[in-house]
C-alpha cells in the first residue's frame, strides 16, 4: 500500500460526529458519570465535546499540535472543564496501562502505519471489562472516503474505486478501507470480544444544497445506522476487554 496520509477531523457540529456519539452513548453501559474516557486520535476534540457530559473525565491524544490547540480553545469557549487533550503518539502513548474505562477512536486506525499495534495499544490502556468503540471507512460506500493517488485524474474521489480488489485499491489508496469482517477480525486479534459491528449511515454533510440535504436525511439517509452497506460511509464496532 502507498503511504497513508493524515486525516482531517470532522468539524464541530457535523452530523457524522453526532451520529457516532449517539451510537456509542446508546450502547448499554458504555457511558456513565463514574467512567473515564480516552479519545485516541481526538483531532479537534469534536467527539469528546459531544460526549463530555456523559463521563467523569475525557482525555484526548492526537499527533497534531494544531488540532489539540483547536480543541483546547473550543473547550474553554464552552466552559467544559472535564476534558483535556495532549499531543501524543497513539501507537506509543505516554499513558499508564489499564488507566481508562472506555476508549473511542473514530476514523483514525486507517491512517496508522501499523493498525494492529495501534489497536493492541488501546487494548492495553483499557481496564478489564472496559469497552472500545472504533470506526473506520466502509469499503462499500460509493465514493472513496479519503481519495487515492490516481494518475491523469484531477478528482481523487472516484466512484466505486473502493470496490476494487484489495491489491489494486491498496496500491493507490491514501488510507486503508474496511469491511465488517476485517474490522471485527482486527479487534479479535487484539484480544477484544466483539459486541457490535454496524454500518453508520452516511451523514450527507457534503451535500451543500439545503433542500437536497433535508430531503436526503429525512428519507433514504435517516437514522444513525443502516443495514444497507451502500448507504454507509463508515463501520463502527464496539469491543470489550475480558
Amino acid at each position: 500500500m502507498t503511504d497513508v496520509v493524515p486525516g482531517i477531523p470532522a468539524d464541530f457540529g457535523e452530523r457524522i460526529v453526532a451520529r457516532r456519539a449517539t451510537i456509542v452513548a446508546g450502547y448499554p453501559g458504555f457511558a456513565g458519570p463514574k467512567l473515564n474516557l480516552l479519545d485516541a486520535g481526538c483531532g479537534n476534540g469534536a467527539t469528546m465535546l459531544a460526549l463530555a457530559g456523559l463521563f467523569r473525565t475525557c482525555r484526548g491524544i492526537d499527533i497534531s499540535p494544531d488540532y489539540v490547540e483547536s480543541f483546547c480553545r473550543e473547550a474553554a469557549r464552552r466552559g467544559i472543564r472535564n476534558c483535556t487533550a495532549v499531543v501524543d503518539d497513539l501507537c506509543c502513548p505516554a499513558l499508564a496501562d489499564e488507566s481508562f474505562d472506555r476508549v473511542v477512536s473514530f476514523e483514525v486506525i486507517e491512517h496508522l502505519h501499523d493498525e494492529r499495534q495501534g489497536v493492541r495499544t488501546l487494548y492495553r490502556l483499557l481496564k478489564p471489562k472496559g469497552m472500545f468503540a472504533v470506526s473506520a471507512p466502509n469499503k462499500w460506500w460509493i465514493f472513496e472516503t479519503h481519495g487515492a493517488h490516481l494518475p491523469l485524474l484531477p478528482w481523487h474521489r472516484v466512484p466505486f474505486f473502493s470496490w476494487l480488489p484489495p491489491p489494486v485499491h491498496g496500491r493507490f489508496a491514501k488510507a486503508r478501507i474496511y469491511t465488517r469482517r476485517r474490522l471485527a477480525t482486527l479487534l479479535r486479534d487484539a484480544g477484544f470480544r466483539v459486541r457490535v459491528v454496524c454500518y453508520v449511515t452516511a451523514p450527507m454533510d457534503r451535500l451543500t444544497v439545503p433542500s437536497l440535504h433535508a430531503l436526503a436525511t429525512r428519507t433514504v439517509f435517516r437514522g444513525d445506522t443502516t443495514r444497507v452497506p451502500f448507504l454507509s460511509t463508515s463501520i463502527l464496532a464496539i469491543g470489550e476487554k475480558p
